[in-house]
């Protein structure tokens, strides 16, 4: 029996929500269609030659819902959803909602070891791909998926299908057969899981993440409303779509809420999205700080005009002061910086805050009801500008990941305040300075790595007797991985290792940047050391001797 996809909020706490205007009723299938009356002509989406209005959207979307349910897909089915940044994103994900069915989110990295977790975890009924990206094709992966996977039956491909169902063709046929006006009359309740994110990680492989159409379009009109989001807004979506920044904060969802425009960019770097802001007049987009940095760079010898964009949002990781403060005079726009989680909690900084604040906080919370908490390790306050354990619970933070209750009792206190895993500390206003994380966790660029994931698949090879991955400040990726591996017998070379890593079937960016071979690791005096302990040991030698070069 499939298990129950939820996202429960005490009712108490649901009342007030509801009361004080967050939660509003909202779904994402009324959405697309109140956008859609409104703004019919107006573009809504724009990638490669593609140029959708709204009405087109929400007739594909429609034509994609029919197509769904034709294959034998049941109002509740669960969706994997591995897409680049490619039109057809929207026209599978809101033919999902209007079909009542949940989308998965994976991104185009993961391989094999994540997408079969995702599909295992969700029980998902169907898996959802583009042919080839950036190089990878992924039909045989989708191959993989479905021999290793029971429950998923069904491969749909944007593209040369090969031996599944193509998305084009699916469509064209339900569509002919049903026609949108003859599809069922199911309406989500607005309490409803309606999409399903990923976490980073921190331990093992990620968790899945219920996000309701109640909380997580708060989340997203909250988000627009703080950017100036309106009709006239052209937002690049430079970033994967699938992550949670650049989808709701106030990313891609944000836009078509405000009734403005998206322009999707098949990369992030320079070369490609500055003549897509030149072109589309882009107003507003979203990077992590090494693409920032990547932009910074390249802005003062392009020939490319950049003056429509207003807004460079910076998010996925700490953008340094330093860095911060090159915004304004290089790119001539606001910076915001966004510092949020998939979980929930998003803070920013608003456009017309102080300068210092902007280059010097990662925001302030959405909501007046985000309850944030900052706590030393023991679980008592800690005043403002003292560095503390990041807490929080409110109108769109979850109370419970999917079917993982070992780590929802680590996750979650008694009276529901989710435990971030970031340090942080609180200044006049609310304003937050992250100061790293609590937790064994990787931020290479953007991307959340989970050490112990990568120690699990290091100790799988044969001349590996034992592995510890830390993370090491790096002024380009934020922070990257460095393994310290004990081996066994004969050592690998470093490049063979790295190869084998990525012969795994997992995410690229989880192969370690850095290998160190040691003959032992550091022990206390009765000759043991937890894991933290080792990795905090390992990373002060190693930058040690990084400064003494």
């Amino acid at each position: 029996m499939t298990a129950p996809l939820t996202q429960v909020w005490p009712p108490e706490f649901a009342q007030r929500y509801r009361e004080r205007g967050y939660w509003r009723g909202e779904t994402f299938a009324t959405v697309l269609a109140a956008r859609a009356d409104a703004h019919g002509d107006a573009i809504a989406i724009v990638g490669g030659e593609q140029r959708w209005t709204y009405a087109e959207l929400r007739a594909r979307a429609d034509e994609a819902a029919a197509g769904f349910l034709a294959l034998g897909l049941e109002p509740g089915d669960r969706v994997v959803v591995q897409l680049p940044n490619i039109p057809e994103f929207f026209a599978v994900v809101f033919g999902l909602f209007r079909a009542g069915l949940i989308p998965v989110f994976a991104l185009p990295a993961h391989r094999l070891t994540e997408i079969a977790h995702f599909a295992r975890t969700a029980e998902a009924s169907a898996y959802v791909i583009a042919d080839r990206h950036d190089g990878f094709d992924y039909r045989p992966l989708a191959s993989a998926v479905r021999h290793d996977v029971s429950t998923v039956k069904h491969v749909v491909v944007v593209g040369d299908a090969g031996e599944h169902v193509s998305f084009a063709g699916f469509t064209r046929l339900a569509g002919a057969a049903a026609g949108a006006g003859s599809l069922p009359a199911y309406t989500a309740s607005p309490d409803d899981v309606a999409l399903v994110q990923i976490s980073g990680g921190s331990t093992g492989l990620a968790k899945l993440i219920p996000r309701t159409h109640d909380d997580y379009l708060y989340s997203i009109r909250a988000s627009a409303e703080i950017c100036g989001l309106g009709p006239d807004t052209v937002y690049l979506a430079a970033l994967p779509v699938a992550h949670n920044f650049p989808m709701s904060s106030p990313g891609v969802f944000g836009a078509l809420y405000a009734g403005g425009r998206i322009v999707m960019s098949v990369a992030p770097g320079p070369e490609t999205a500055f003549p897509l802001i030149e072109r589309e007049k882009v107003t507003i987009t979203g990077l992590v700080p090494p693409l920032a940095l990547l932009w910074l760079q390249a802005a003062p010898k392009t020939k490319h005009d950049l003056t429509s964009l207003k807004v460079l949002q910076v998010g996925g990781a700490k953008l340094l002061p330093e860095a911060a403060r090159t915004v304004r005079p290089v790119l001539g726009c606001t910076l915001q910086q966004v510092f949020g989680m998939a979980e929930g909690l998003v803070n920013y900084t608003r456009l017309d805050d102080p300068e210092d604040i902007i280059t010097e906080t990662q925001g302030r919370p959405i909501a007046p009801d985000d309850e944030v908490l900052i706590v030393d390790d023991q679980g008592r306050a800690v005043p403002d500008g003292e560095v503390g354990n990041l807490l929080t619970r409110g109108p769109y933070t979850i109370r419970a990941y999917h079917a993982a209750a070992a780590a929802n009792l680590r996750a979650f206190t008694e009276d529901g305040f989710y435990r971030t895993g970031d340090m942080v500390k609180r200044l006049p206003g609310g304003y937050l300075v992250v100061e790293g994380r609590a937790t064994d966790h990787i931020n290479r660029a953007g991307e959340k790595i989970s050490a112990e994931e990568i120690e699990g698949h290091l100790l799988a090879h044969p001349q590996v007797f034992d592995a510890v991955v830390v993370s090491v400040p790096d002024a380009f990726l934020g922070e990257r991985s460095c393994a310290f591996v004990i081996p066994s017998g004969d050592a690998p070379k470093a490049a063979a290792l790295k190869g084998w890593m990525r012969a795994r079937d997992i995410a690229s960016f989880k192969t370690p940047d850095q290998v160190v071979f040691v003959s032992e690791f550091p022990t206390t005096a009765v000759g043991k050391i937890s894991r933290k302990e080792l990795r905090a040991v390992l990373r002060a030698e190693l930058l040690a001797q990084e400064s003494s070069r």
